[in-house]
């Protein structure tokens, strides 16, 4: 039986075959766009500007090869410029302090080059730093699907522009798990890259960092088949298509998950059965060690975040809402001893997992350990019961894939640094 197309695949087809038009694609997509009950998976969208970038697209010359992304609707995660937009990273602050970006960021030019249509700049917890997709300043940013939950964040609006509708895929950063975890709760795929991988392209001039230690670029969508296809389009990267079935898997186990829902632990368990069923072999590793990761990520996190808010704040934090201003006077209170003794612990915490990737070819471990966030309810101890799941592979650098579940209980599926290609092409084929 042949597997049905993917809905990014099936409007690439239609685009190619000239069925149908950029400008009718990006037609449709406006018209599913803010969906959600704060109708706020956007913080900039200008109709005309995007029917004319379809437009623009539409003229590329028949006889001329179309680029990867040719006439698909892709939403930007709001800290990347965009000529003629503010720039807010979701803040005020920065939305009243900002002017229209003069050019484009890198991202959006690469995006642009390679054949997308931008359908906007999306929603994003305040400074990309935070994991639940809520935002005092611009209001909290909740599923189209079920208004009663939350994204996850902080590329909140890409998950939603996706669950929606509006874009067949959405440009994100992932820090500490930013990418990773609104695809898992909105039940997405997701794929951040290796950390160096945008430097390598060159891809940041123009985009708001958080931490530039820990920083990556990826993709949120809906089906893993698209992944490479979206890679390429982003980096420029060839995902194997000969990737073979029989690879070694390492799930976590034992004390590591501790805290997880039953039906996270159930949708790990069914993964493992899925691997062994396509022909890979399955073990366990424990990871017991992984908790001291937090106490390495979080001041380096806040030391650098606060290092890029100085210069446009004056150190004076204060117009940003707490928690985010707390963290960043402490972030500054740090010494460059304290910070350099974090770095040694931090390249010996990496060592540590290139040691374990070189022994299997993939990790296996849940995004998180909550399958869902309640919208309204108090989640000021929610970063950091999501983080213990993410920022061990933050430290390592490595690539991941989000497996998507029902539900929201995602999976993360990890290579070791810089095998993006054989992680793409093994998700894609084989999950």
């Amino acid at each position: 039986m042949t597997a049905e197309p993917t809905i990014l695949s099936s409007a690439r087809e239609k685009l190619l075959s000239g069925e149908t038009t950029p400008q009718q694609v990006a037609a449709e997509a406006l018209k599913n766009s803010n969906r959600n009950a704060g109708r706020n998976v956007y913080l900039a969208q200008d109709a005309e500007w995007t029917l004319r970038e379809a437009e623009r697209v539409q003229r590329i010359p028949t006889h001329r090869e179309k680029p990867p992304l040719y006439g698909l609707p892709i939403s930007l995660k709001d800290c990347f410029d965009l000529e003629g937009f503010v720039t807010t990273a979701g803040t005020r602050f920065y939305a009243e302090k900002n002017q229209p970006a003069p050019s484009d960021s890198t991202v959006a030019a690469r995006l642009r080059e390679q054949g997308a249509v931008i359908t906007g700049k999306t929603h994003l917890h305040p400074l990309a730093y935070g994991i639940t997709g809520e935002n005092r300043d611009f209001g909290d940013c909740v599923q189209p699907n079920d208004r009663s939950l939350l994204t996850g964040g902080s590329t909140s609006g890409g998950a939603a522009s996706v669950q929606e509708g509006s874009a067949v895929a959405a440009i994100g950063t992932d820090t500490g798990g930013s990418i990773r975890v609104p695809a898992a709760l909105c039940g997405l795929a997701g794929y951040r890259a290796s950390v160096g991988l945008a430097w390598e392209r060159k891809l940041w001039s123009g985009g708001v960092h958080l931490s530039q230690t820990f920083d990556t670029l990826g993709w949120i969508f809906s089906d893993l088949r698209d992944g490479p296809l979206l890679a390429e389009g982003l980096f420029g990267l060839r995902a194997k298509d000969d990737v073979s079935r029989r690879v070694k898997v390492a799930a976590v186990s034992g004390n590591f998950l501790r805290d997880c829902e039953s039906n996270v632990h159930k949708a790990l368990e069914l993964c493992k059965s899925q691997f062994v069923a396509n022909g890979a072999e399955v073990a366990e590793f424990e990871a017991d060690d992984w908790d001291q990761g937090m106490s390495i990520f979080v001041p380096i996190q806040a030391s650098e975040a606060a290092a890029i808010h100085a210069p446009a704040t004056g150190g004076d934090f204060s117009g940003f809402p707490p928690p985010l201003n707390e963290r960043l006077a402490w972030g500054a209170s740090l010494s460059k001893d304290e910070i350099q003794s974090l770095r040694a612990r931090h390249s010996a915490f990496r060592e540590r997992v290139d040691t374990l990737c070189k022994t299997y070819d993939f990790l296996l471990l849940p995004c998180s350990p909550l399958s869902q966030l309640k919208a309204g309810t108090d989640h000021s101890e929610t970063r950091m019961k999501i983080l213990r799941y993410t920022v061990p592979l933050s430290l390592a650098g490595t690539p991941v894939v989000t497996l998507p579940f029902s539900g929201g209980a995602g999976m993360q599926l990890v290579a070791s640094r810089g095998a993006d290609a054989k992680l793409l092409g093994y998700a894609a084929a084989y999950c």
